[in-house]
């Protein structure tokens, strides 16, 4: 029977296939071939199957392409890349980096996904990744110091995807502390950072991000959500992962040199809860208070009854209330 990868290769035009045509490229049987079909479902891919026309995808998908992702990225950038992997499907991206061989310090390794069957969010939650519809791409970079020189990285690498994202032509992005990205108020992206190593250094950082670029309209997520097919129809996924590990490779190699000190410069005119009455759920109870933008750690600034706080990220779950505050 031939693989499910294989099999979507040759139906990802969206096009019509004969069962003859099918079996005659991979060498199968018909048999062989409707079992294969048949198996689409249990990863929610539909495909139409028509007597005389054969069988099709119900949408046309474009699935990653090596050379495709690495010519949107600069030659600067990719001379920092020491290995880039593809997965048809993985558990997640960011746990097979995080268990494999470090890289140099001051280079990279990518790993991008058609399908993640464990993907992660913030605080334990589970990211849905469903079959060739968004983009799945965890980076691991190796820094020289340790982990407490990396707070607001998080911070720093969700600026570098909105601006990778304006780039592209995409309006309307904003960020919501500490690294969500959102598109006209809905969540488009998250990123999750997970940090190992020495505390004097050196460490290694995993940036995992998910973004929404063609989601099926009938995915059920806890959340208001937009993807990038709303903005721009036809932007290809090859390329917005070949610009996002390019703004990441840069925003990674400024960080290691400058630290935060860039990027909070800029933070504010992305802050999508600067003046807005939001909730902070910590692990051991829940602040309310007026969003007063970022500290130089990344840190939230929080008008409170009990007055100005600070907040970090980490185990911090942030809700936005309805309305800006007034004086």
């Amino acid at each position: 029977m031939p693989s499910t990868e294989t099999l979507l290769r040759l139906l990802a035009d969206g096009k019509f296939h004969s069962g003859e045509q099918i079996g005659e490229v991979l060498g199968v049987s018909r048999a062989a071939i409707w079992k294969a079909i048949k198996g689409f479902e249990s990863i929610g891919l539909p495909v139409d199957a028509v007597r005389g026309r054969g069988y099709r995808l119900r949408k046309p998908m474009e699935l990653l392409d090596r050379e495709r992702i690495l010519a949107a990225i600069d030659g600067e950038a990719r001379a920092k890349i020491a290995g880039m992997e593809l997965f048809f499907s993985i558990d997640s991206t960011s746990r097979y980096l995080a268990a494999g061989q470090g890289a140099d310090i001051g280079t990279a390794r990518v790993c991008l996904a058609e399908m993640q069957t464990a993907g992660r969010g913030r605080r334990g939650r589970a990211w849905c990744s469903p079959v060739g519809a968004n983009v799945y791409l965890s980076i691991a970079w190796r820094f020289a110091e340790g982990p407490a020189r990396m707070m607001g990285l998080s911070l720093a690498l969700a600026i570098a995807c909105a601006q990778a994202l304006q780039r592209l032509g995409v309006p309307d992005i904003e960020l919501k502390w500490p690294n969500d990205i959102w598109y006209q108020g809905r969540k488009l992206a998250g990123l999750l950072l997970e940090v190992t190593g020495e505390a004097n250094g050196p460490c290694q950082v995993v940036a995992g991000i998910g973004v929404n670029l063609g989601m099926p309209v009938d995915m059920i997520i806890d959340q208001p959500w937009a993807d990038l097919h709303e903005a721009l129809p036809d932007l290809s996924r090859n390329r917005l992962a070949g610009v996002l590990i390019e703004a990441f490779v840069s925003a990674l190699e400024t960080f290691a040199v400058h630290g935060f000190a860039p990027f909070h410069a800029v933070w504010a005119s992305w802050d999508a809860v600067l003046g807005r009455c939001v909730c902070l759920i910590l692990p051991n109870g829940v602040v309310e208070g007026v969003a007063q933008g970022i500290d130089t750690t990344g840190a939230l600034i929080l008008e409170t009854p009990k007055g100005r706080q600070c907040f970090s990220g980490g185990e911090v779950s942030l809700r936005v209330g309805n309305h800006v505050a007034t004086a």
